[in-house]
């Protein structure tokens, strides 16, 4: 059977946050999105937030009969719960929707990742692989390893230092786990969760993309201005990008691997860094929209994201519930668009 499968966390950051190109192999005009009118992107913005979280597009061919049921089609999967362990927001587990039937509910499969007194802990990541069929979930402590096809939890481990928002490699081999905002990442085999090698930025981890060439990871910790690139061969840090005007908080990185496009603390708005040359290029401010307290992150803007075809910036504003729509020319950005929302947005 043949899925396209789209993988959120609820509310708060997204696996390989806007990261654009064509994931495994998949054509550029499949993952094209027309966008001509603001009615247009207010349509598409359903998809960015149904539940306020970050998305991915992964593609491939998964067959087996214990998924007949589920037929060939576009699917939304979500890992809740995203906003800190809030469960109004929809509860704990792994909701699939259908995209083409308006997002309706398909079912909810049950997950691991509760405390000793059986609470739900604060999903803080989820990513998956069409390639090996493995969807990955990550709590403050444990990482999660579901069976896309048999919907099963395959294994729980928890990590020394806890966890946060990972990065999977394009064949899904394996991921760069952060610890909770200490000072290491591990990367961990996707199969079986072993440790491969330990990575130590000193940077409070955080954030982590994966690039689509999978030759590098992009670390970012939300106690530095300054980003670390890995090199994957060797699982090392390899060097730096910044520093950027203040602590790096959510990001997305372009299809080619160039550029990288930055929340960073105090800024209504995203700064945009040079992933060859290492140094920040430029820093782009909303306009018409002023900063103000917010209900989560402590930042004005926790969440950006890029389009596939590498031509808009989606970026979040928590105080005015908006996501503002920034068109890219090189390292031009105009803003172009901004799209109420109905609670503060934030991945």
């Amino acid at each position: 059977m043949k899925r396209a499968i789209v993988i959120k966390k609820a509310a708060t950051c997204g696996l390989l946050p806007g990261l654009t190109g064509t994931p495994n192999g998949a054509p550029k005009d499949d993952l094209a999105i027309p966008v001509r009118s603001l009615e247009d992107r207010t349509m598409i913005s359903r998809l960015f937030l149904l539940t306020l979280g970050a998305i991915a597009v992964l593609w491939g061919a998964i067959a087996d009969p214990a998924v007949a049921a589920l037929p060939d089609g576009r699917y939304l999967y979500v890992a809740t719960p995203g906003i800190r362990n809030y469960l109004e927001y929809g509860g704990h587990g792994l909701l699939i929707y259908d995209i083409d039937k308006d997002y309706g509910l398909v079912r909810r499969v049950p997950t691991a990742g509760v405390n000793d007194k059986g609470i739900p802990i604060n999903v803080k990541g989820v990513c998956a692989s069409a390639n090996t069929g493995l969807l990955h979930i990550s709590t403050l402590t444990t990482l999660t390893c579901i069976d896309i096809v048999s919907e099963k939890v395959l294994w729980e481990k928890p990590y020394p230092g806890g966890c946060d928002r990972m990065g999977i490699a394009p064949d899904g081999s394996y991921l760069y786990l952060p610890s909770l905002e200490k000072g290491h990442w591990h990367v961990v085999a996707a199969r079986d969760g072993e440790i491969l090698a330990k990575i130590t930025p000193d940077s409070k981890a955080h954030n982590t993309i994966v690039g689509r060439n999978g030759k590098e990871a992009y670390l970012a910790g939300l106690g530095s201005p300054f980003l670390t690139i890995a090199d994957t061969s060797k699982h090392a840090a390899a060097r730096k990008v910044g520093p950027f005007s203040h602590n790096i908080r959510p990001f997305t990185v372009n299809g080619d691997q160039t550029r990288i496009y930055a929340n960073v603390n105090e800024l209504l708005g995203f700064e945009i860094g040079d992933l060859v040359g290492g140094k920040k290029l430029a820093r782009v401010e909303v306009k018409g929209f002023n900063k103000g307290p917010v209900k989560r992150h402590g930042c004005p803007s926790h969440g950006i994201a890029m389009t596939p075809n590498g031509q808009e910036i989606w970026l979040a504003d928590g105080h005015n519930s908006q996501i503002h729509v920034f068109e890219l020319d090189g390292d031009k950005a105009t803003q172009v668009a901004s799209i109420p929302t109905r609670d503060q947005p934030g991945w």
